[in-house]
């Protein structure tokens, strides 16, 4: 896990080396374990990293690093879990290796299948190469955006890095793009829904996650896609086998991820995700290795789920439970640092807690945290996710919406914008449907609505926001953050499942809990609510200091029409005017 950087001159101006420094010490928290810079020998293209030594840690490893007799050279930011495997198969075609790290094995990777070694790739990872020979540029990102990747282009020059402060700290002038400060005003819209590639600045871009970025040395670029979620493909076993075969595949990415140089632990909120990690891993380190687990609590609040972390402990063989307990002078005290690691506006102090987080694995010296994020995105984790359902069902199998409305109900408590759909329904909307069904005609809701939105969240704003906050929280202390539910085989076996086996009788993520039912703690496994980090932020944002700026603030901004209630205005407030 690293910080990169690099530049590519179109014109005849030298990079300056020290100029490229300048775009790695603006990171240096996200490489504290060594540094590089290199400018090629034309002068026209410069690389720069920051390391954080998680595979191998020896000098071999350090970046930018040269390959094929000086024909590639590659800042890589990422970890390519499969390295071990990919290395072998490229041994057996006669590749030679100097060094044990995954950088050697990807730049090997590349040489043999150019583009098409992004397939092959099962990690988090944002990358640039630069082909002496072709005088290209080959940059990419993940799959789901685990890693950052920024860029601002102009006449002159081609500027990337993993972080938009430091195109700051290079001299590109700071514009707060207009359109995205007054979605964030008025929606509390973190990201552009249309256009993920939009960062809050003008003329900073942000390469999306599953694309590959091609520059050459005259200006010309080109980007492409190269990975997307098939909803055509169609799993036709029945929940048992559904049920195996998500453990199984679970049960590799979370091996997979374990794989490290120093040492790995565990984020841990109480809530069925995280609890899936920690107790799996327990039972992979058969040898007794100790696992430690951190976790956020909040002092006399209701939402605090000390009670479900016990719950882990209890029923976990070898594990330490560290817990950091943030209050509002905490928030106080960090609220500034999290602002300026952020780069962009965050939803909420929900932020503050990860960043707690973080601080603590670091203070305890565990360098690699696997956490829970992604699974909600895809098992329709979020109760919104079970309206979809239910509409998509009543407008296509109605015995189905019925036993499901049913069973949602006696679940979660009776909802009207699903559960009376029926008692809404007139004579002539009735008929309207029996003549759709009769002439096979399209409904209103299409059969595929759920899936169609569970992607959109996967592939959209909507996980990559969390992705980019769980990152800038991990790298402010040097951590790296590792996501077993998003293994991109995982991703693809849960997209081809049957809609009744990700929302089931009330149950959301259900193929997860029957996957994890051997395991987890009843109390967990099927556990009803859902809170996750949910901080007093009430509370903490009850400061005279953060009020008055609220009002002077407010004065600023007062042609905008805020919507939602007073807090999330007040919040949305104050954190905008952070970044102007």
């Amino acid at each position: 896990m690293c910080g990169i950087a690099g530049i590519v001159r179109f014109n005849t101006n030298p990079i300056d080396l020290h100029v490229l420094k300048k775009l790695t010490d603006v990171i240096s928290h996200r490489g504290p374990d060594g540094e590089g810079q290199w400018v090629s020998e034309k002068g026209n293209v410069g690389l720069g990293h920051r390391r954080l030594s998680i595979i191998d840690l020896s000098d071999n490893g350090k970046q930018p690093m040269h390959y094929g007799e000086g024909r590639y050279t590659i800042t890589f930011n990422g970890e390519i879990y499969n390295y071990i495997e990919i290395k072998e198969q490229l041994a057996q075609k006669g590749y030679r290796f100097k060094s044990d790290s995954d950088t050697e094995v990807l730049l090997a990777l590349y040489d043999l299948k150019k583009e098409n070694c992004l397939a092959d790739l099962d990690g988090m990872f944002a990358f640039a190469i630069w082909d002496e020979k072709e005088q290209l540029l080959f940059c990419a990102r993940d799959r789901f955006g685990e890693k950052p990747f920024h860029y601002y282009i102009d006449n002159d020059q081609f500027v990337f890095g993993s972080e938009i402060k430091q195109f700051w700290a290079y001299g590109i002038r700071k514009e707060v793009a207009e359109s995205r400060l007054k979605d964030f005003l008025v929606d509390g819209l973190v990201d552009n829904e249309y256009d993920i590639s939009d960062t809050f600045y003008k003329n900073i871009k942000r390469l999306d996650p599953a694309c590959y970025l091609v520059l050459n040395s005259k200006g010309n670029l080109s980007i492409k896609k190269y990975w997307e979620i098939d909803l055509q493909n169609s799993f036709s076993g029945n929940i048992e086998e559904a049920t195996e075969i998500f453990f199984n595949l679970f049960k590799e990415s979370v091996h997979l991820r374990l794989r490290s140089d120093v040492s790995v632990g565990s984020s841990l909120s109480g809530g069925l995700d995280s609890s899936s990690i920690v107790m799996l891993i327990d039972q992979l380190k058969i040898n007794g290795q100790k696992q430690t687990t951190f976790s956020a609590r909040f002092k006399n609040f209701n939402k605090d789920e000390g009670k479900y972390i016990d719950e882990v402990v209890k029923n976990c063989r070898n594990i330490e439970v560290k817990c950091t307990w943030p209050d509002q002078d905490y928030f106080l005290n960090v609220l500034d640092k999290v602002i300026y690691h952020q780069d962009e506006p965050f939803g909420s102090a929900s932020i503050i807690a990860q960043y707690a987080v973080m601080e603590l694995a670091k203070q305890h010296n565990i360098t690699v945290l696997l956490d829970g994020q992604g699974a909600d995105e895809y098992l329709a984790g979020y109760l919104p996710y079970y309206n979809v359902y239910l509409n998509q069902l009543f407008n296509n199998k109605r015995k189905t919406y019925k036993k499901e409305a049913g069973f949602y109900n006696a679940l979660h408590g009776h909802v009207s914008t699903h559960s009376l759909l029926t008692e809404r329904e007139t004579l002539r909307m009735k008929f309207g449907r029996y003549k759709r069904v009769a002439f096979n005609q399209k409904m209103p809701i299409a059969d595929n609505a759920l899936k169609k939105a569970l992607l959109e969240d996967v592939t959209s704003s909507g996980l990559k926001t969390l992705l980019r906050y769980a990152d800038r929280n991990s790298m402010a202390h040097s951590r790296e953050v590792r996501l077993p539910f998003l293994s991109h085989k995982l991703v693809e076996f849960s997209f081809s499942l049957p809609d009744e086996y990700k929302l089931h009788e009330g149950w959301t993520k259900f193929v997860l809990r029957k996957a994890m039912e051997p395991i987890l703690p009843k109390e967990i496994c099927w556990r009803v609510d859902k809170i996750g980090y949910e901080p007093p932020q009430i509370q903490w944002m009850d400061s005279d200091h953060i009020t008055t700026e609220i009002k002077n603030v407010s004065k600023q901004f007062r042609n905008f029409e805020l919507k939602g209630d007073k807090q999330d205005q007040d919040w949305r407030l104050y954190i905008a005017s952070k970044y102007l």
